[in-house]
């Protein structure tokens, strides 16, 4: 029940700040799933030691995420999320994360997370056998700080339908 009077702009207030902070908390929590995604693929799918990512990419990525559930019905905890990292021209999948595994789908956002172009990516046809400059920076994946983002929805509504 809300209260009366001057009361009832405190419990606005509150209310406001209450879903900023649920907005924040579910922010925080996608992006820390990108982390991870991003630390579990360095070892088993870039097979490089480092991945340098720009700052705030991933609140960015989360944020976008966000704005994308905002017209669902169960909102994020119904994402599948694809991710992806370009790599001169070809897609490589990370993994597939899905916010909430306990319920069922609604929607699929693809990320694909962009590589920059380093100046020993192009130095890599020059290699002199024995030389370890190259090798110090071969293990390291930059980010770019560009992504594209697509979103899929996995229902289709019948409430617009008309009986023939």
């Amino acid at each position: 029940m809300e209260p009366a009077g001057s009361d009832a702009l405190e419990y606005l207030s509150n209310a406001m700040n209450i879903q900023d902070a649920f907005t924040v908390m579910r922010t925080y929590h996608l992006a820390s799933m990108l982390e991870n995604c991003l630390y579990n693929a360095k070892c088993t799918k870039l097979h490089c030691t480092k991945i340098l990512v720009p700052k705030g990419l991933l609140t960015r990525v989360a944020q976008e995420i966000l704005k994308f559930s905002l017209t669902e019905p169960c909102g994020l905890r119904g994402c599948i999320l694809h991710v992806n990292l370009e790599c001169g021209g070809k897609n490589l999948t990370l993994d597939t994360l899905a916010y909430d595994s306990a319920v069922e789908p609604t929607f699929e956002v693809n990320l694909v997370l962009k590589r920059e172009s380093q100046l020993w990516d192009h130095l890599n046809d020059f290699h002199i056998p024995g030389t370890w400059f190259l090798s110090l920076f071969r293990g390291i994946v930059k980010l770019s700080p560009k992504f594209l983002l697509t979103k899929n929805v996995l229902y289709f509504s019948v409430g617009g339908s008309k009986d023939c």
